[in-house]
């Protein structure tokens, strides 16, 4: 049985799905799916804290799916801008769980993930799969991976 680690890039599916489809991502679906191809050994789910109701009962449905949920602070600017990246500990995680698995997918349409993809596949020969919105995904980061799967209404609510 393949072993599978899961990385969900939250912000950028709930922007991208909803700028591009007008719906939001169904992580159920998502789950059950991958789910079926082999033993989730690791699934975690990136977003940003905020103290919002909403937020938190989302937070918790990914839970209750199966997904570790970390939460990075939101930063408000004094200029009126908002930070919250996860790109670097998203990395950080990717590498660390390359080694052991088989498969690395990615749920994230950000280009800046490219070069990791690429580097896993060549240090770790896994297999790295990228779930995207076809409009807003990369295409360097469609080229990075083994396989891209674009999210269509199958995979929306």
């Amino acid at each position: 049985m393949k072993k599978i680690a899961v990385f969900v890039d939250v912000q950028n599916i709930y922007y991208t799905t909803r700028d591009a489809c007008g719906r939001q991502f169904n992580y159920r679906e998502f789950y059950k799916r991958l789910s079926a191809q082999g033993e989730i050994v690791i699934a975690n789910a990136y977003a940003i804290a905020r103290d919002d109701d909403g937020q938190k009962k989302f937070q918790d449905a990914l839970k209750h799916i199966g997904f570790t949920v970390k939460l990075k602070p939101y930063i408000q600017r004094s200029d009126g801008s908002a930070k919250g990246d996860w790109d670097v500990g998203i990395t950080i995680d990717v590498m660390q769980a390359a080694k052991d698995v088989d498969v690395v997918i990615l749920l994230s349409g950000d280009g800046d993930f490219d070069m990791l993809l690429e580097k896993i596949k060549a240090d770790y020969g896994v297999t790295t799969e990228v779930y995207g919105v076809p409009a807003l995904t990369a295409g360097s980061l469609i080229d990075a991976a083994s396989v891209y799967y674009p999210i269509a209404d199958d995979l929306l609510l």
